[in-house]
């Protein structure tokens, strides 16, 4: 009696994990956003599982709209009259019911029955996820499917996932020598199923053992089940390469292209298997490391000195339930709990005198010592040098009788390449010269540009021909001034 129970047990939690894909096409002519009764809302399911599991490593799983992208092809082969835009929805509501958005804990509850010791019926709740949202390291947030998703893909609820592997290699290595690749294929999709399925039963264990490593029987179970992996590691490596090798040779030797293409695929996930066989046993030699690190950190942090609070389950949707004038009262005591102390805006009486009758602090307190600047060679940044500017003053030296800009720049020309450039600029800034400057500064002559509209005809200025011509400063009428 007790077996037949547990079988039956078995088989009712089997159809419990295949309602959620049932649930979404009884629901979906019920979208108001699409008519989406052409869809195939399990199958997409179905696929989407499929495409999370094969996305799956050891340490992270798949990106969302990475999901979301493969599913776009399998979704417009169903309607391939509908838009795009109605493909990536229902791509994203098949997802998101899978992960079942939009309740507390994300997860499925389904009652089934069974028969009790003493031969009563008894309901049971039947708890589980199919697809869940992690957090890597980095912040990124990824997917993972869940053993009862990996189990409604294969077709199987709660199997030795040892058994399964072995059994799923038999089949696959007999139907590759009969030459039925396409039963092949399918057979070496469920074996890569039970290979994540391992991974994911030694994830949750380490995981388990950095939350709580008494949670985790370290002295038989975990020890027992890396000894099995381990075996199980090496049997599948000999196995998968005679396998490799017999669908390369295969793949290599037939003419059918069909056949040819069918073998090729079949190498891809063989090898993916063989991949998956090595990140693991890299993850079980790190096993032991892991249960002692934690087994030291947590033995020296001390129990813990608060427990934590769910937000969200214990404050927000029972707050959330109440009426207004019930639900001030816990949410004012939240959000004053939540800021903190807030010091007062005006101190007290003994406060301010002693804020006020302090000393001041000594300065060699506050700043150390002020370490010795590193300076750089100053750049020089002139274009002229002192012997220009002597040549240009000489040449500008015009008290008498004025000239023409050409011609001072063709006697600078003679005497240095380099000196017309400035004898050019200094005539430009004696077109508009500014007197009061020159008085500041003491200077006794300032040089004064005229433009009386003859053109410079000059190699290399342009513009108008000046007329330069010095004049004296008077400082006679300034400094009877001041002294008055």
């Amino acid at each position: 009696m007790g077996l037949a129970d547990e079988g039956l047990t078995r088989r009712l939690k089997a159809l419990a994990c295949t309602a959620p894909l049932h649930d979404l096409d009884a629901r979906k002519a019920k979208l108001d956003w699409a008519d989406a009764t052409i869809y195939q809302m399990a199958e997409i399911a179905l696929h989407t599982i499929d495409q999370v599991t094969v996305s799956m490593d050891f340490d992270t799983g798949a990106d969302h709209e990475q999901v979301i992208t493969r599913l776009l092809p399998f979704v417009a082969l169903q309607a391939p009259g509908r838009t795009p835009d109605e493909h990536a929805k229902v791509a994203r509501w098949v997802l998101d019911n899978l992960i079942n958005v939009g309740t507390t804990d994300r997860g499925f509850r389904r009652v089934y029955g069974s028969i009790g010791p003493g031969g009563g019926y008894q309901r049971r709740q039947f708890d589980f996820k199919l697809l869940v949202e992690l957090a890597a390291p980095d912040g990124e947030v990824y997917l993972r499917a869940t053993d009862e998703a990996i189990n409604v893909l294969v077709g199987a609820l709660d199997t030795d996932v040892e058994s399964a592997q072995i059994a799923a290699e038999v089949k696959l290595e007999n139907l590759i020598n009969r030459g039925r690749l396409a039963d092949a294929k399918l057979a070496a999709e469920q074996a890569r199923y039970r290979t994540v399925q391992y991974g994911e039963t030694l994830r949750a264990k380490l995981d388990a053992t950095r939350r709580d490593v008494r949670a985790v029987d370290w002295e038989r179970e975990v020890p027992d089940l890396l000894d099995q992996a381990l075996s199980h590691i090496e049997s599948r490596f000999r196995a998968e390469n005679a396998i490799l090798k017999n669908i390369t040779a295969s793949r290599d030797e037939t003419e059918d292209l069909d056949r040819k293409r069918r073998a090729a695929e079949l190498v891809d996930i063989v090898g993916d298997c063989i991949r998956r066989h090595t990140r693991l046993q890299s993850r079980l030699a790190d096993a032991g490391a892991v249960f002692r690190a934690e087994q030291d950190r947590q033995q020296f942090s001390g129990p813990p000195q608060r427990a934590t609070i769910d937000l969200f389950g214990q404050l927000l949707m029972p707050t959330l339930g109440l009426p207004i004038a019930e639900a001030v009262a816990p949410a004012e005591s939240f959000f004053h709990a939540g800021a903190g102390i807030s010091p007062p805006t005006v101190p007290s009486l003994s406060s301010l005198v002693s804020l006020l009758l302090r000393p001041a602090p000594e300065r060699d307190q506050l700043v150390g010592e002020i370490p010795e600047p590193e300076l750089m060679p100053a750049d020089v940044t002139d274009r002229f040098g002192d012997e220009q500017w002597r040549l240009a003053d000489e040449l500008l030296d015009l008290p008498e009788v004025p000239r023409r800009l050409s011609g001072l720049l063709e006697e600078a020309r003679r005497i240095d390449p380099g000196l017309p450039a400035l004898v050019a600029l200094r005539a430009v800034h004696a077109y508009s010269p500014e007197v009061g400057a020159a008085l500041r500064l003491g200077e006794r002559q300032v040089l004064l540009a005229v433009d009386d509209g003859t053109l410079l005809e000059d190699p290399e200025f342009g513009g108008a021909d000046l007329l330069l011509s010095s004049a004296r400063v008077d400082r006679d009428d300034q400094e009877e001034e001041e002294v008055a």
